[in-house]
């Protein structure tokens, strides 16, 4: 990788020296743009303020704002004043919002008017110090606050740009409709843009139309989201004849991506570079999927990232199966507060994702579910992802999840959530004969809970299964029909 800055400011600063006038930030929610030296003359008013209130060096400050300007200049005054962000999902209960400013030890938290004072630069920090705390969505516990050093959040930024194939100060726009309060927003959009003196062109949530509006309106030149985003624009009513010739790359992940799909994506977009990956909140850049393999190998997330090792853990890891492990400059430095739950995950350097994954010959990584929703079915590993992948296929279904079922004979069962897809006639029958041409019988689903509303998900878009395996009301699918 090419050497990067030392820390997340002196990054700026050096953009802002480069392109001073160059548009860094659109807010579509309010209309406001800023070039980088607006933004970081606000930013420094921001650190100002910050200091005049008393907010000293180290200190946690929470960052609670929507998708807009505000947020951008809130983070880099934070960083500015010498202080650590905490970003919050504005959106959380009282408990939940409280949780984290508790836990991280926040003394401020910024939910409304920006701080302002005299212009403050602090001079540059460790960069192994944490440039921000990002919480866990919480699916298997308490949210836990994983810490992003400087040098891990720009090296996510160089391998992000390594893995677009983008030249150092390729400055490209970029369309942002996923929280900034989350890594993949703030981490893997908004920092390598920031970094490369790009735009991003902020919507303050997705919605299709505003989001297809954006791509032609804006120039937009990188589109980031989850399979189910591209889904709903391709099928929109104002996408046929956009024009998306400076679409330069599609970058999504998060889910699986159906084959059909990821022909489609490669139709609508003639001229860009399909990019899937993989990463979490304690790694935000973990795999790539190269362009040449998106379409023939669109059921993997890719190879390791510039600069990364993968090991696999568990009694199967000879065969290609096991925990995915991670090393990398991208990595946590740890759970802020939680040494032994840090020394659990992060071992030897080593992160221990628990994802469970399989890798094949050429070192493409295929996922196939989480530790805590594998489903084992009467002594037999049902990997979810797997069974949703067949499912995906089917013409009928427009959305899918699976999730094991209590069960008192078998412990579990395997159950399928799916949103049929509008103007499609859906056949239970015809969806069990289908899925049963690709799985194995003890795979296929059981049970059915079917939904006329989209699959919840959470702020990282990937789909709360919690939620699911909770709810009631599944109804049993056929287990032998008709041939």
């Amino acid at each position: 990788m090419m050497s990067i800055a030392p820390t997340v400011v002196a990054a700026t600063r050096a953009t802002v020296a480069r392109v001073p006038d160059a548009e860094a930030v659109v807010d579509l929610g309010t209309g406001r743009r800023l070039t980088y030296s607006q933004l970081w003359e606000r930013a420094t008013g921001v650190a100002g303020g910050l200091a005049t209130e008393g907010v000293g060096a180290g200190e946690r400050v929470g960052l609670a704002l929507p998708n807009g300007a505000d947020w951008t200049v809130a983070l880099l005054g934070i960083l500015l004043a010498g202080a650590v962000p905490v970003p919050i999902n504005p959106r959380l209960t009282g408990p939940e919002h409280r949780h984290i400013v508790t836990d991280s030890g926040a003394v401020r938290v910024i939910d409304a008017e920006l701080p302002e004072g005299s212009p403050v630069e602090l001079d540059d920090v460790d960069p192994e110090s944490p440039a921000a705390i990002f919480y866990t969505s919480g699916t298997t516990g308490a949210p836990k606050g994983a810490m992003l050093s400087h040098r891990a959040l720009l090296s996510a930024a160089e391998q992000v740009r390594i893995a677009y194939g983008l030249e150092p100060d390729d400055g490209l726009r970029a369309l942002v409709a996923a929280p900034l309060f989350h890594v993949l927003a703030c981490g893997m959009q908004w920092i390598p843009a920031l970094v490369s003196g790009g735009c991003v062109v902020l919507l303050p949530a997705f919605e299709v139309g505003a989001w297809v509006a954006a791509i032609e309106d804006e120039q937009i030149e990188i589109l980031n989201g989850v399979p189910a985003m591209f889904w709903h624009a391709l099928h929109h009513e104002t996408f046929r004849g956009l024009d998306v010739s400076g679409v330069r790359v599609l970058s999504y992940g998060a889910a699986p991506t159906p084959p059909a799909q990821a022909r489609a994506l490669r139709e609508a977009f003639p001229r860009a570079r399909l990019a899937p990956g993989y990463g979490l909140t304690e790694a935000p850049c973990v795999t790539g999927l190269q362009d040449a393999d998106a379409v023939d190998h669109p059921g993997s997330v890719g190879t390791a990232v510039a600069g990364t090792e993968l090991r696999l853990l568990g009694p199967e890891a000879d065969a290609g199966i096991g925990q995915l492990l991670v090393r990398g400059p991208q990595l946590m430095s740890g759970y802020w507060g939680r040494p032994e739950t840090t020394a659990e995950v992060l071992v030897d350097g080593w992160l221990h994702t628990g994802d469970i994954v399989r890798i094949d010959r050429e070192g493409r990584v295929h996922m196939l579910d989480r530790r805590t929703d594998l489903i084992n079915r009467g002594g037999e590993n049902v990997y979810s992802v797997e069974v949703e992948a067949a499912l995906a296929a089917c013409p009928a279904v427009a959305e899918s999840a699976v999730v094991g079922v209590p069960d008192q004979r078998l412990g579990s069962r395997v159950g399928a959530c799916i949103v049929p897809r509008p103007g499609v006639r859906f056949d239970e029958e015809e969806l069990v004969r289908a899925v049963r041409e690709t799985l194995a019988s003890f795979k296929v689903p059981e049970l059915l809970s079917l939904r006329s509303t989209p699959l919840p998900r959470n702020a990282a878009g990937k789909v709360d299964k919690a939620a699911l395996r909770a709810q009631s009301g599944w109804t049993e699918l056929p287990r032998h029909p008709a041939t």
